[in-house]
């Protein structure tokens, strides 16, 4: 992970949440692996409920749990978890938006989506965003784990997601939004 400065140069946070569909008749979201805070600030600042912050990195939930403290922000539920071994935590369809940003380049991506499926609402939102499939973007997993649009919607449609939106998030990220289906296709 750069510092946190190069990091977020390569994000527009607040006007990607929006071109993702984060929105105020949002309540509960869940953000897995928030990093530095820097989609979890502007989406706390957004929508009406609480945003859970998850990361495994003791540095990067300090940091965000920081962030927040800074921004006298109440509704930011940071927790220290590892949400791929572990799961979230979190109770069965109990929030309205799953943020899967930047880390679908894990061994088992299907993991993440199916734990995203169990802990949101019926028609609940799913998205993900990832670095272009594009050698030539500045930073991102390499090419051999970095995953295609089509891979990762294939993924979440196994998982139970459907009703695809594709969004382009320039520079370096495309974003795809899904939502939770009743039952796992």
């Amino acid at each position: 992970m750069p510092t946190k400065e190069v990091w977020e140069k390569f994000f527009h946070p607040a006007e990607a949440l929006g071109v993702m569909g984060l929105d105020s008749t949002v309540k509960d979201v869940v953000e897995f692996g928030c990093g530095y805070g820097t989609f979890t600030i502007p989406a706390a600042r957004i929508i009406a409920g609480t945003i859970y912050a998850i990361d495994v990195e003791a540095d990067m939930v300090e940091a965000t749990r920081t962030a927040a403290a800074s921004a006298a922000l109440r509704n930011v539920n940071v927790m220290r978890r590892d949400f791929v071994a572990e799961g979230t935590g979190l109770k069965a369809a109990s929030v309205d938006y799953a943020m899967l940003f930047n880390i679908l380049h894990i061994e088992h991506p299907e993991t993440l989506l199916k734990e995203a499926w169990r802990i949101l609402r019926i028609g609940g939102k799913l998205g993900i965003i990832h670095w272009n499939y594009d050698p030539a973007t500045p930073r991102g997993p390499s090419m051999d784990i970095r995953p295609k649009p089509a891979q990762c919607v294939a993924w979440a449609e196994a998982a139970g997601f459907g009703n695809l939106r594709q969004r382009n998030l320039p520079p370096y990220h495309y974003g795809i939004v899904m939502n939770r289906q009743a039952a796992p296709a």
